[in-house]
């Protein structure tokens, strides 16, 4: 499941809105990413933990050369599944039912009185002038080419 196929299976919770759904995932992973940048660990039950790791320098090698080269330390995500995480993935737990999207609020119809309507004030329809009618110029310039072209 991508990130799109993720919103929209949310969408139905946001009384079918794309758009609100997808600011709920962004604010989010917003959190969890600046938490993390922070150097905090997040924890949700049954979930998991995010955490930041920090790797040392360590020697390593190049597959195509064999040469051995220094890795820098760095910094990385880390995701640790929770104890109802697994168990649900290894199937010794179910799932329970999926939770189902409130239903939408039903408008009712409201009559609303229309508002009296106001003579619209004609003007006088202004007279077209007629232009002379010209020779088209593209004619000529046709038959001159096909004159040439002979």
């Amino acid at each position: 499941m991508n990130k799109a196929q993720f919103i929209a299976a949310l969408a139905p919770h946001f009384n079918d809105s794309k758009r609100e759904a997808a600011h709920a995932v962004e604010i989010v992973f917003d959190t969890i990413t600046r938490t993390m940048s922070k150097g905090e660990d997040v924890m949700i039950n049954d979930f998991g933990k995010f955490k930041k790791v920090d790797r040392k320098a360590r020697m390593g090698r190049n597959p195509f050369t064999g040469e051995t080269i220094k890795i820098k330390a760095s910094k990385k995500a880390r995701f640790l599944p929770a104890k109802g995480l697994k168990d649900v993935i290894s199937g010794e737990r179910k799932l329970g039912p999926a939770p189902k999207p409130e239903p939408k609020p039903v408008a009712k119809p409201v009559a609303k009185k229309a508002a009296p309507k106001k003579a619209a004030k004609k003007k006088p329809a202004a007279k077209k002038k007629v232009a002379a009618k010209k020779k088209p110029a593209a004619k000529k310039t046709v038959k001159k080419a096909a004159k040439k072209r002979k």
